[in-house]
């Protein structure tokens, strides 16, 4: 019981942070959160919680790593790629972009940020937000549960990270908004946060929030889309390990995190594609080293 309670005193905590304040959103953040979360789970327990920054010091080191390396990738130099993903994504749409279509089939005329949500944007902006809390988590419950898949779980995390980053550096690349607002898309708008837009709650401005906790948003850090290749990492790991047959239902998750993310025009369907792919030979490679270690 005491268990019971302390972890729903923690569940109201973290849900009055994120009203007032905003959802976490940065590895930092995340991970704060988590270990407060270890230390309700473990209330009846001789304090296994204080074993937690020890295991994750190095993670978290390397996130932030990550973060920053993200934020430096456009101040080297080379000038953005915009011509590849239109024209890929205008074949995949058979002539139109797929983020012009859903704009203007579900946004509506004007489309704008500002517009009162449909209940859709509200459904997707949830998928977008996720990206920031559904990795991490994971990670938070396999520490509590098993150790070794969460080391498992984290490899890939972070190698997908650091493959993404390294993509980002060779290849800088325009999301659709900017593309459209420099003059080589038919109009779009970024519409990330508009599902969420009628809360009068703190920080849910996804965007000014990234600003605020990293302070160095990197907005060519579009090829390939991450927040489509971790879903995808998700459901792919969660389906190795499962065996239900629901499992396969895990795919959902990156398919609606491509929908949200071509239809906000945060990304190009070409992005989502090469997240996941991505993805899976983060897999692949991953498990394939895990076996030769092995042997």
């Amino acid at each position: 019981m005491t268990r019971r309670n302390a972890m729903a005193a923690y569940a109201v905590v973290l849900l009055a942070w994120c009203w007032f304040v905003g959802i976490p959103n940065d590895p930092a953040g995340v991970i704060l959160w988590i270990w407060v979360g270890t230390i309700a789970w473990y209330v009846e327990e001789p304090r296994p919680y204080l074993d937690f920054w020890r295991d994750w010091w190095k993670p978290l080191l390397l996130m932030v790593g990550y973060w920053l390396g993200r934020g430096l990738a456009d101040e080297i130099g080379v000038a953005p790629h915009y011509s590849m993903p239109i024209r890929v994504d205008e074949w995949l749409g058979l002539g139109t972009a797929p983020t012009v279509r859903l704009q203007h089939a579900w946004c509506g005329d004007p489309c704008l940020r500002t517009l009162p949500p449909h209940w859709y944007d509200a459904v997707l902006t949830t998928v977008y937000a996720s990206h920031f809390l559904v990795a991490l988590v994971l990670a938070g419950v396999l520490w509590v549960r098993n150790r070794d898949e969460w080391v498992r779980w984290l490899r890939r995390y972070i190698t997908l990270l650091y493959a993404g980053l390294a993509i980002y550096v060779a290849y800088p690349m325009a999301p659709p908004w900017m593309a459209s607002r420099d003059g080589y898309l038919p109009e779009v708008h970024r519409i990330t946060s508009r599902g969420w837009s009628g809360l009068e709650v703190g920080g849910f401005d996804l965007h000014r929030q990234t600003m605020i906790m990293w302070g160095m948003a990197n907005k060519v850090a579009a090829m390939p889309s991450l927040h489509c290749g971790i879903a995808c990492l998700v459901a792919l790991y969660g389906i190795s390990r499962l065996r239900s047959a629901w499992r396969w239902l895990l795919l959902l998750y990156p398919l609606a995190m491509a929908l949200a993310l071509t239809y906000f025009a945060e990304h190009y369907v070409v992005d989502a594609i090469a997240g996941c792919l991505l993805a899976g030979l983060v897999m692949v490679g991953v498990s394939a080293w895990e076996r030769r270690r092995a042997a």
